[in-house]
């Protein structure tokens, strides 16, 4: 694949975008997957529940997507957190733990706090792969 050659990538195992962007865009080994916020993959609706559940349904939801990106959590370079709730941090944190526990090398992880997400969620999270 030539090194500019960027491919927009699409899963049926989740929700579909509601808004005009790419949910996850190949250039090269580098797999860039939008921020993802906790979407029902049946209703479309946001999950209920707080930070945690809504942590975890992203996670679900990602590795559900994993085999249409062609990546697996092995490639996964960096997460990025955004959290309406930091004060919740511990829920956020130990849904993760239930993906990335210590038979998992994690990710290196950022986590910020913003004032607003989309569609009122608590929590959204980006993905950069690195295919090996």
């Amino acid at each position: 694949m030539p090194r500019n050659h960027r491919i927009c990538i699409r899963s049926e195992a989740i929700p579909a975008p509601r808004f005009r962007y790419s949910p996850c865009v190949q250039i090269g080994p580098v797999v860039q997957v939008s921020g993802m916020v906790a979407l029902d993959a049946t209703t479309g609706q946001l999950a209920s529940g707080g930070p945690g559940a809504e942590t975890a349904l992203i996670l679900a939801n990602l590795l559900r997507a994993l085999p249409d990106y062609d990546v697996t959590l092995d490639d996964l370079l960096i997460a990025r957190i955004f959290t309406t709730r930091f004060d919740a941090f511990a829920d956020i944190n130990a849904a993760w733990e239930e993906v990335f526990g210590e038979d998992v090398t994690p990710p290196a992880r950022t986590t910020v706090g913003v004032s607003a997400l989309p569609l009122g969620a608590t929590v959204e999270i980006e993905f950069s792969f690195v295919q090996s």
